[in-house]
C-alpha cells in the first residue's frame, strides 16, 4: 500500500498557494518531493476556480462544509482505492471548515486518516490593539460595508490577502468568529456536535508571532471546544528550539521552514 494522499485547504482571504509556488516552495511541494501525493482545494470562486468570486457569487463557507469537501474526499479515495484514507491539512479557517465537516458528517470521519492544522481558531477571545484594528474594526464593520458595494470582497485588489470573498462566507466567518458555532444555512449546531465526536489524530500548530489571525491561545480554545484531548500542539517559537517566532501566514511561506519544523511534519505523516 502506498502513502497516504494529503488534502489541503486554505482560510479566508487565501487560496491553495499558501501550501505551493510554481517554483517548488511551501509544503505542499516539501511533502510531494518526499513521495506523498498532495492534492490543494481552491474552493469554489478561488485560486484556480473558475468562475472566480464576482459580484452575484452566492455561495458561503456552509458549501465548503456541506458539498466541496465532501466531494473531494470522495474523488480522493475513487482516485486512491488501495489507500486507507486521506490526511487532511488545513491553513488558518480551512482548518476549521475541515473541522466543521469532520464534526457533521460521521460517515466521513472513518477515511480521515489524520487532521493538522496551522494558525486554526474558531473564535478569536484575546485582547489587543491590533485585534481591534484588524478584527473588530476592519473585518467586523468595515469589510461588510466594502463587500456591499462592490458585491464581494476584493482582498486581491485591495492586498488584504491572496484571494477574495463572498459576502455570504464574509457574514458568515463574521458571525462564528464572534459567536456560536451554528450552521447559518440550516442551524446545524457544531459546537454540540463535536463533543461527541471521535477524532482523528490531531495537531495544532500555532506561531508565537502570530499575534491576532491565529493566537496560539485561541487554538488552545479550539482544542477545547472541539473536545480533543489528545490532540498534539505545538508552538513555533524561537524558545522552543525553532529558527523563528513564526507568523500566520509565513509558518508556511517562509524560507527556513523546509529546513525548521516541516521535517517534523514529514516523519509525523510517515509515521501515521
Amino acid at each position: 500500500m502506498g502513502k497516504t494522499p494529503i488534502l489541503m485547504l486554505h482560510g479566508a482571504m487565501s487560496n491553495g498557494r499558501v501550501f505551493y509556488s510554481q517554483s517548488g516552495r511551501g509544503l505542499a511541494c516539501f511533502l510531494a518531493r518526499a513521495g506523498f501525493v498532495v492534492y490543494v482545494l481552491d474552493t469554489a470562486g478561488r485560486g484556480l476556480s473558475t468562475p472566480r468570486i464576482s459580484r452575484g457569487f452566492g455561495l458561503g463557507q456552509g458549501e465548503v462544509i456541506r458539498e466541496q469537501l465532501p466531494l473531494v474526499q470522495r474523488a480522493i479515495l475513487e482516485w486512491h482505492p488501495d489507500a486507507a484514507g486521506v490526511h487532511w491539512c488545513g491553513h488558518s479557517w480551512g482548518g476549521v471548515l475541515m473541522a466543521s465537516c469532520l464534526a457533521r458528517f460521521a460517515d466521513i470521519r472513518p477515511s480521515v486518516s489524520s487532521l493538522l492544522t496551522f494558525g486554526s481558531k474558531r473564535r478569536i477571545k484575546i485582547k489587543s490593539l491590533q485585534k481591534w484594528l484588524m478584527v473588530d474594526l476592519f473585518w467586523n464593520r468595515l469589510a461588510p460595508g466594502l463587500a456591499k458595494g462592490k458585491g464581494y470582497l476584493a482582498a486581491d485588489r485591495l492586498r488584504l490577502g491572496m484571494d477574495n470573498e463572498s459576502r455570504a462566507s464574509l457574514s458568515q466567518s463574521i458571525d462564528w468568529v464572534r459567536g456560536p458555532w451554528i450552521d447559518h444555512d440550516d442551524d446545524f449546531d457544531y459546537g454540540v456536535a463535536a463533543r461527541d465526536v471521535q477524532w482523528p489524530p490531531a495537531w495544532f500548530i500555532a506561531g508565537l508571532g502570530d499575534k491576532v489571525l491565529g493566537n496560539p491561545a485561541d487554538v488552545q480554545e479550539m482544542l477545547t471546544e472541539c473536545g480533543m484531548q489528545e490532540a498534539k500542539f505545538t508552538l513555533l517559537a524561537r524558545r522552543n528550539g525553532f529558527l523563528h517566532d513564526y507568523g500566520h501566514a509565513n509558518m508556511l511561506t517562509h524560507i527556513d521552514a523546509e529546513r525548521d519544523h516541516f521535517p517534523q511534519i514529514l516523519d509525523w505523516y510517515r509515521a501515521g
